[in-house]
């Protein structure tokens, strides 16, 4: 079982996420997606402070409980354990039975769910969705501590999908709660508190195993109280107004009629007899759908693959996370098949969650000219990535093993934020989540397809090293890809400006990656039309 990768995302996209609009899981975990919500649903008065800065206690407390309660959630010590205790004696479930019946059933689940949540997290405005994942977890750690049949664990990782898929509602909750000059500052909180819960929860779960002694089925029930805290955090938190798609401001026409009705309002309060206007239909009405963002939304997504640059970070996103978390699901069996007796999974987990918030860090000072030389980065990294993968699955070393799956990690978290920039940079906030939403499902298909031919017992129904081979070769043809399409581009780059010369040409500047001011009231679209109702 993977820990929860708040930098994928998505995971969570581990996932938390970008340097425009404050990605990923851990944290997948998994990829989870950042949602920020538009400049345009926050409608700020033209003279005056923001409303925030006029209640600032009020918001700085929802941020806080929200931070807190990221916190709390991520903190499930027996999760870095899930497998060695389905393959321990308290279990006593066969390798097999956890590589190709068990394990598998996560990646369906999350495929099945992810759309839904998606969009129930925008309808229902988030709350409800933050519940059904707090159920979810609960209902994981009572599997975990009661259940004793294979079809019991299938419907643990059941649940397990949900959970996944239910981490969108937190990523884009926190931006209902403040107005979009502080997007970067909150996202910035959500993300510090997701993580430092992650490393919270391997840490105290590596040091109760290791010293104090306690068994499997302890550290499950610890992770159920956890977790049962977490579910009663969620209904306490705030409901918000607003969402991305469905629950946005009205439009124009109506924005005007409700101008009329808070005019003709100031008259009520003088006049108290005088008749009221009727309220306009709110805009998220079912007869509105289509006209709404969302459906532009979607109409608009067809024109952002004449982009190369989007194109091409787009497809890594797809390709290289698929390969990712199919790593992450398995590489807890890889280790107990090299070394059943040293377990230390919430260790390596801590330490793998530490190094890959560094090298995301790091992404943020990069300055590379990004038109020329994307592809030999990814290239490049995507080989080593590759060469850990075959390390871990030909050494009989686990210290190596764990050493290898660390670096991996962290390779592929230096390219998430540099990625996040690169579709960002030229999107609207609306735009930007949907197509993060798009990349992570069709990653979602493909590793459902990969499972379903190399792990699942209806296809080739592989053993954990065989399938390590699998993926280093599919990693391996990824870097082949990578590298010719680096090489064309390359000759290209360099052959246009040998014709240019002689002629004026504008030099194009290395790329930081830097923020962007995300408190625009409207941005262009790839089409330049507005995002604005």
């Amino acid at each position: 079982m993977v820990v929860d990768d708040t930098f994928a995302s998505g995971d969570g996209l581990e996932g938390e996420k970008d340097l425009k609009m404050p990605a990923s899981e851990d944290t997948e975990g998994h990829g989870d997606i950042e949602m920020p919500v538009s400049s345009s649903e926050l409608p700020l008065p033209p003279e005056g402070p923001p409303k925030e800065a006029q209640e600032p206690r009020k918001w700085k407390w929802s941020v806080m409980f929200l931070c807190f309660y990221g916190f709390m959630t991520s903190i499930k010590p027996g999760e870095p354990f899930i497998t060695p205790n389905l393959l321990s004696l308290e279990k006593n479930f066969t390798r097999q039975q956890v590589t190709n019946e068990i394990t598998p059933v996560l990646t369906y689940s999350y495929m099945a769910v992810l759309v839904p949540a998606f969009l129930l997290t925008d309808l229902l405005r988030y709350k409800p969705v933050l519940i059904i994942q707090g159920i979810s977890q609960v209902v994981i750690w009572l599997i975990m501590l009661l259940g004793t049949t294979l079809l019991q664990m299938q419907f643990m990782e059941f649940f397990y999908g949900i959970t996944m898929a239910c981490r969108v509602a937190y990523s884009s909750y926190i931006f209902s709660l403040v107005s979009p000059v502080l997007y970067q500052r909150v996202a910035g909180y959500s993300r510090s508190s997701v993580l430092l819960g992650v490393f919270t929860s391997s840490v105290l779960g590596q040091l109760c195993l290791s010293l104090g002694n306690i068994t499997f089925y302890t550290l499950s029930a610890v992770s159920l109280g956890f977790v049962s805290f977490g579910l009663l955090l969620s209904v306490g938190l705030p409901w918000p107004k607003r969402s991305l798609f469905f629950n946005r401001t009205q439009s124009q026409g109506q924005k005007e009629l409700a101008t009329v009705a808070a005019t003709e309002s100031e008259l009520d309060k003088m006049n108290p007899k005088s008749s009221r206007p009727p309220k306009a239909a709110p805009f998220c009405s079912i007869t509105h759908w289509k006209d709404s963002v969302f459906l532009q939304m979607l109409l608009e997504v067809r024109n952002l693959v004449k982009n190369p640059n989007l194109r091409l970070w787009s497809l890594w996103w797809v390709f290289n996370s698929t390969g990712y978390y199919l790593v992450l699901f398995y590489v807890h069996i890889l280790w107990n098949k090299a070394d059943d007796k040293k377990i230390y999974n919430g260790g390596v987990e801590a330490a793998s969650t530490l190094l890959s918030a560094v090298m995301s860090f790091i992404a943020g000072f990069v300055k590379i000219r990004w038109s020329v030389w994307s592809e030999l980065v990814i290239g490049i990294i995507t080989a080593l990535q590759a060469g850990l993968l075959l390390l871990m699955v030909t050494t009989e070393n686990i210290w190596v093993c764990y050493i290898a799956y660390v670096l991996f990690r962290g390779f592929y978290q230096f390219l998430v934020p540099i990625a996040t920039f690169q579709i960002a940079s030229s999107l609207t906030k609306e735009l930007c989540a949907l197509v993060f939403g798009i990349n992570t499902f069709l990653g979602t298909i493909l590793k459902s397809i990969i499972n379903l031919i190399v792990s699942d017992k209806r296809g080739l129904a592989l053993d954990v090293h065989a399938q390590f081979y699998v993926y280093f070769i599919y990693f391996t043809f990824l870097t082949v890809v990578y590298f010719v399409c680096a090489a064309v581009v390359i000759i290209r780059h360099y052959r246009n400006q040998h014709r240019g010369r002689n002629g004026p040409g504008e030099q194009p500047v290395p790329t930081e990656l830097s923020p962007v001011a995300a408190d625009s009231e409207a941005e262009p679209l790839s089409n330049s039309t507005s995002a604005k109702p």
